[in-house]
This record gives structure tokens, sequence and C-alpha cells, in this order.
């Protein structure tokens, strides 16, 4: 887990995903996001974050880190948990 300052200026507890899928189906048709995972030319996927209402990845090339997708917590989505202990 790792803590993030919020607007108000609240620390709050966020799980460290690894891996999101979105897609009613998991084998066929769902899309899959990892971390580490390269896309976007170049870009690699360096966060996967839980909000309140979304999930959202976070993607990095050189030193730079952007928002690259966010999804509603109403989609299809299957979660993988980093479990590295």
């Amino acid at each position: 887990m790792f803590l993030l300052t919020s607007k108000l200026g609240k620390l709050k507890k966020m799980n460290l995903l690894r891996k999101i899928s979105i897609g009613k189906d998991y084998k066929n048709d769902a899309m899959h996001y990892s971390v580490g995972q390269e896309v976007y030319g170049g870009h690699t996927i360096v966060n996967i974050i839980e909000e309140e209402e979304k999930y959202s990845i976070y993607i990095q090339k050189d030193e730079d880190v952007i928002p690259w997708k966010d999804f509603n917590k109403n989609m299809a989505i299957a979660i993988e948990y980093n479990i590295d202990y």
C-alpha cells in the first residue's frame, strides 16, 4: 500500500494494483493492462490507482508521468493486486 495526498490534504491509503482487465469476457474480449507493460509509443504503465468512482492508469516516458486512461467502476472490471511480499 502507499499513501496518496487528496485535494483536502488528507492522506488516503490506496492498494497498489498490478493488473486491470476491462470487459465482460475476461479470456476472449477483455483489454488487459499491467504495470510494466509498454503502451502508446514507448510509454510504460507505471501505476494503476483505485479511486472512489474510477480506476486510473498512469504511463511514463523518460521522466514524464501522465494520466492515460480512466475506467468507471460501473464497467465489467477484473483486478489483480500486487502481492509481492
